[in-house]
């Protein structure tokens, strides 16, 4: 059985100020870029059973720079939908909710077509993207460019957790992380890795 490697896209303009981003297509910064092309020497030595990106710009672009071929696009990679929070910071949103936390209270919906999503929902995509990934698992590695809650909460899934605890994974732009197992079960081998 081969390993989950999670790439998380390059840095973005948002990434940097900490503005939540999901639909809203972003190229990646200069240094954004600069990750992305870094990343070519972790991944150029395995050979993918499977390569999804998500379909944002940014995730794509950053599996172009660091040299991997073969992707294709996997919808349910998307960014957790953060409905009426897009483009605002946390701590925008503490001046009028100082309690709110995205891993438990979710979002307020959005503009037609993103009425934001539940932790749950982030969850039920990820899982979805497991089971389509255990059938390539059986061939070789599999790798996913992504977005960092989205990855999160499918490192959660993958471990057995819920969704919510995809908030005990704090994940970097620009880095390659390595989902294995050991003794049959899921297991992380390395978390946040760069050059």
């Amino acid at each position: 059985m081969g390993d989950l490697l999670l790439v998380r896209h390059g840095e973005t303009e948002w990434s940097v100020s900490g503005q939540h981003t999901s639909w809203t297509d972003l190229p990646l910064t200069q240094q954004g870029e600069e990750q992305a092309k870094s990343l070519a020497p972790l991944l150029s030595a395995r050979t993918f059973a499977l390569a999804l990106a998500s379909p944002l710009g940014r995730a794509l672009r950053t599996a172009e720079l660091a040299g991997v071929t073969g992707v294709v696009t996997e919808p349910d990679l998307h960014e957790w939908d953060y409905g009426g929070y897009e483009g605002v910071t946390t701590v925008a949103i503490h001046r009028t909710r100082p309690d709110w936390y995205l891993w438990t209270d979710g979002v307020p919906p959005g503009p037609d077509r993103h009425p934001g999503e539940s932790p749950a929902e982030v969850g039920a995509r990820a899982d979805r993207v497991l089971a389509r990934v255990d059938t390539a698992l059986a061939g070789g590695d599999v790798l996913l460019v992504a977005h960092g809650h989205f990855l999160r909460v499918l490192t959660a899934r993958r471990l057995g957790l819920p969704p919510a605890d995809g908030r005990l994974f704090q994940l970097a732009t620009g880095t390659v992380s390595r989902l294995s197992t050991e003794h049959g079960r899921p297991v992380i081998a390395e978390w946040n890795t760069r050059p």
